[in-house]
């Protein structure tokens, strides 16, 4: 219980302070954008930085390189797993519609395990520039695509050589 309020309740609330900062350096533009040609519609009035956002919201426990060894893991209850694995345990396809549901984590995913990891769609919608759900959206889509980068490169789920083929 000490390391909670010690050291994850800390981290958490300096994470979540830390994206005061964030908003400010990632207002949308003054003007609103001109419909494309092609569409018809508005492009979406903000863009985050995936990478930025990982780094500031993820990696204290699950590392910079998101292999569950951030700083904080070792004072944890149950180790943040490592993220590079998301498409080699799906048979090599990245999980992106799962993805995004654990990070938003609104919607609870049965066996999905306990709620040790905060509810990013939720402090997302209460930042200063993330009242709107598109907002929302568009940073969980920004840290997917950048978890998506992140997965290793032979993830390709390659069975064993059965005993036929190796005679």
């Amino acid at each position: 219980m000490r390391i909670l309020v010690k050291v994850i309740i800390p981290a958490f609330l300096l994470a979540l302070l830390s994206s005061l900062s964030l908003d400010a350096r990632q207002t949308p533009s003054e003007q609103p954008p001109a419909a494309s040609p092609q569409t018809g519609q508005a492009p979406p009035t903000q863009t985050f930085s995936g990478s930025e956002l990982f780094r500031t919201y993820c990696a204290a426990c699950h590392g910079k390189a998101g292999l569950g060894d951030g700083p904080l893991a070792e004072h944890m209850k149950q180790r943040p797993p490592d993220l590079t694995l998301f498409a080699a345990k799906n048979g090599g396809v990245y999980p992106s519609a799962l993805v995004f549901r654990i990070v938003d984590g609104r919607q609870p995913l049965a066996g999905h395990g306990g709620r040790d990891m905060p509810v990013w769609g939720d402090a997302f919608k209460r930042s200063r520039d993330g009242s709107t759900e598109e907002s929302v959206k568009a940073r969980i889509d920004a840290l997917v695509e950048h978890i998506e980068s992140m997965q290793q490169k032979n993830a390709q789920m390659n069975p064993p050589a059965s005993d036929a083929t190796t005679r």
